[in-house]
């Protein structure tokens, strides 16, 4: 006959306890993993779709107008600010002019006499008949070659002496350079006796821009001439222009460790102005056509990329793999189809076959 001892019969009741114990925490344990796969979590979900997208490096500047001039006087004269047709009012800064339209007459009658253009101009004619009559006389041996040359070499000379008369004249006349914008005129009072060297007028062309940049050397094998680039300005958040690379450096600044660019923009409807600082966006690589997703759905296992979507009532795994990238948004090569529904929102909780509810 067995007896229980005091001892023994306090080792049951603890092993007992334990038992009790296990069978409860595996009861919860059960309880708590019905709980997380019956619970579904409210996601938000995007089709993917397809579209252009392109990686960009950025960089800043000011930005120049390509054709800029001021002109100054080249002799000394009587000042005369000209009327501008278009306005009917002299002219001003901000008229736009055509190249060759006169802004300013500068008159002086000693310069004028001096170059006597209108004797030069008699001078050529009378030299172009004689030289005519000789070329008649010539071919009927009635002069000699001798004769016929010289003739010739007088009618050189007077042709010269009127070219070099009307170059002396046109200096009294200030036109413009170019089709432009006036952009800085000096007030002068009507018919003041102005210097040689006075600042008459500035103008610029900005329809096309240039923007001279300032590269770190570790972008000198990604951009190259051509490439093109889109250009911002704070002022003006809801337009941006394209431009290209027309010129770079091969030299590499042994200070600043950077090296020189251009981009030139087309700028016709005048949107961006001189001096403006612009951000500009060097286009190194793009697609036209490519399944492209919100870059803050991704998430990162090790070295996988992982997104969720949404299949019947669960969520769906799906390891990506990824391309070209901006700011925002990331191209996706593998591991997605158009017209997949990507959950967008509430997808950082989400396991594998988790159950989820669409709510938008």
């Amino acid at each position: 006959m067995k007896y229980t001892t005091p001892d023994m019969f306090s080792s049951y009741r603890i092993l007992i306890a334990l038992t009790a114990l296990a069978l409860f925490a595996a009861s919860c344990k059960n309880e708590s993993t019905s709980f997380n796969t019956d619970m579904a979590v409210n996601v938000s979900v995007q089709e993917v779709k397809s579209k252009p997208i392109e990686q960009t490096l950025i960089t800043t500047g000011s930005i120049t107008p390509v054709l800029e001039a001021n002109i100054k006087a080249e002799l000394a004269a009587n000042y005369h600010l000209q009327i501008n047709p278009s306005t009917g009012k002299s002219y001003k800064m901000g008229d736009r002019v055509k190249k060759g339209q006169l802004i300013i007459l500068l008159k002086d009658q000693e310069y004028s006499n001096n170059a006597n253009i209108d004797g030069a101009k008699l001078d050529m004619e009378i030299s172009q008949m004689e030289y005519e009559k000789q070329q008649a006389l010539y071919e009927k041996g009635g002069v000699t070659k001798r004769e016929l040359v010289n003739s010739e070499k007088t009618l050189l000379t007077s042709k010269q002496t009127y070219e070099n008369a009307e170059i002396t004249i046109e200096k009294l006349n200030i036109r413009a350079p170019f089709d432009g914008v006036i952009t800085n005129l000096p007030y002068y009072s009507p018919g003041i006796r102005i210097e040689n060297g006075n600042e008459m007028f500035g103008m610029m062309n900005y329809s096309t821009m240039l923007l001279d940049l300032s590269m770190p050397e570790n972008l000198m094998g990604q951009v190259e001439i051509n490439q093109k680039a889109n250009i911002m300005n704070y002022a003006l958040p809801d337009d941006t222009l394209r431009g290209r690379i027309t010129e770079l450096s091969p030299a590499i600044d042994m200070e600043a460790r950077t090296f020189k660019g251009r981009i030139r923009v087309d700028n016709k409807n005048s949107k961006l102005k001189p001096g403006m600082f612009v951000k500009a966006e060097i286009v190194v690589d793009k697609s036209d056509n490519s399944i492209v997703i919100p870059k803050d759905v991704i998430l990162t296992e090790g070295n996988r990329k992982v997104v969720y979507i949404a299949k019947n009532r669960t969520a769906e795994k799906r390891i990506i793999r990824t391309g070209i990238e901006t700011t925002d948004e990331v191209e996706v090569l593998e591991g997605l189809k158009l017209d997949e529904r990507l959950i967008i929102k509430g997808f950082e909780t989400l396991r594998r076959n988790s159950k989820i509810k669409v709510i938008n």
